[in-house]
């Protein structure tokens, strides 16, 4: 065993080792791309250590949890405000490249404040195979990270391990915004109006408060019922809600209508189905998707289009580049 290694004491809810941007190009075949919910903490937490972005680190659901430092090395753990991240029991700064020693105890605190999730990388990455070309645990496939499962107390994670770099911090301007009520972006379609909804369902999708259901998670953020008018009163012969259709592919962030309970798919997402789908998040919100908090939280969509969406990504990806990390000395 490599002498570069983590040790889980406590795991949490459901902490997992993922990797960005995931198996991409294999939905045809059944696979969602898994990888991180909020791809903007993750990336920043790898430029924070020098890893390349998409190295694996953990997500940490509900925040809680303890791991042990068994070498010298880096880490940074990025996430909601007010959380608190506890270095040997001393209070620690998020957001930020942290030296530690071998023995040393990194512990997250969940406060109820805003936010679902935290995220924490290691110099060098995490050491798991990659399966179907990414090291991101798809917890439905039972592929990935370790065993394809969420970590459990007692793992013990190999490291790459990595050249030391010069501490740097994200400055605060620049870190994402964490609330219980959040602004989501979308594009409409494709399974929009006017084939599917009208004009008036759209301004109730984009004009509603929608409150978010307790049963989410990494598969998909459902969202209170509603009832829309549809275009039509059922679907013939593909069954007797509007919104049934033969079955058809699922993008990435899609926004499915099953039945009258909207879901926003999410990393470990079905690829297919016989719902329509009536908008898309795109890049930019899907981080935001990642931190609602289930049964808590509040979202509003807002419609941008095509050509906007990706000037937001392109925003998002500037605002984690690592030349806006200033130093620590």
């Amino acid at each position: 065993m490599s002498a570069e290694t983590v040790e889980i004491i406590d795991p949490g809810l459901q902490t997992t080792v993922q990797a960005w941007p995931g198996r991409l190009g294999l939905r045809a075949f059944g696979h969602a791309a898994s990888g991180p919910m909020d791809h903007v903490s993750f990336r920043a937490a790898n430029a924070l250590v020098g890893n390349k972005p998409g190295a694996p680190g953990l997500e940490v659901p509900m925040i809680d949890l303890s791991i042990a430092l068994l070498h010298d090395t880096q880490v940074a753990v990025t996430g909601p405000d007010g959380v608190r991240l506890l270095h040997n029991d001393i209070e620690a700064p998020m957001w930020e490249t942290l030296d530690v020693r071998a023995g040393d105890v990194l512990t997250t605190v969940n406060t109820n404040g805003p936010g679902f999730r935290v995220y924490v990388a290691v110099a060098g990455g995490i050491d798991v195979p990659e399966v179907l070309g990414s090291a991101a645990t798809s917890l439905v496939s039972g592929i990935g990270g370790v065993e394809g499962r969420a970590l459990g107390r007692g793992d013990v994670l190999r490291c790459h391990g990595g050249p030391k770099v010069a501490r740097r911090r994200l400055p605060e301007s620049m870190r994402p915004r964490f609330t219980t009520d959040w602004e989501v972006e979308v594009i409409q379609g494709p399974h929009g109006q006017p084939d599917f909804l009208t004009a008036e369902d759209w301004e109730t999708l984009t004009g509603t408060t929608w409150r978010v259901d307790l049963n989410s998670d990494r598969i998909g953020t459902r969202l209170h019922p509603h009832r829309f008018t549809w275009t039509r009163s059922d679907a013939g012969v593909w069954g007797g809600h509007p919104s049934n259709l033969l079955d058809t592919s699922y993008p990435a962030g899609g926004v499915l209508a099953n039945g009258d309970v909207l879901t926003i798919l999410g990393a470990d997402s079905n690829t297919s189905g016989g719902f329509a789908v009536v908008a898309t998040v795109p890049r930019c919100g899907l981080w935001k998707v990642g931190q609602v908090r289930p049964g808590r939280d509040r979202l509003r969509f807002r419609e941008v289009t095509y050509d906007e969406a990706r000037a937001l990504n392109g925003r998002v990806d500037f605002s984690i580049d690592p030349a806006r990390m200033t130093g620590k000395g």
